[in-house]
């Protein structure tokens, strides 16, 4: 364990910060571009199809696959600075 002590009420804080940024990207990403922002990103072409059918298919996939190594790595860092990392 690192030289911080375990301040439990601060830690679940950063870890629902991280929880909550972490569901508004899925959101924006997911449901956002998908579909409510569709309209607005037809114009713009990525492998052969509008941006927002893309990010339905495929973009939101990768997005998620991003966010789960993210908040791997993000976690790891909270854990070690509030002293309870897997060591």
């Amino acid at each position: 364990m690192s030289g911080h002590s375990y301040d439990a009420e601060n830690y679940w804080k950063a870890n629902l910060r991280l929880i909550f940024g972490s569901l508004v990207i899925w959101f924006l990403v997911s449901y956002g571009a998908a579909m409510l922002f569709r309209p607005m990103l037809a114009g713009i072409e990525v492998g052969g199809t509008d941006l927002g059918f893309w990010f339905a298919q495929q973009g939101s996939i990768l997005t998620f696959i991003v966010l789960i190594f993210f908040y791997a790595w993000r976690m790891n860092k909270i854990d070690e600075q509030f002293g309870v990392s897997e060591e």
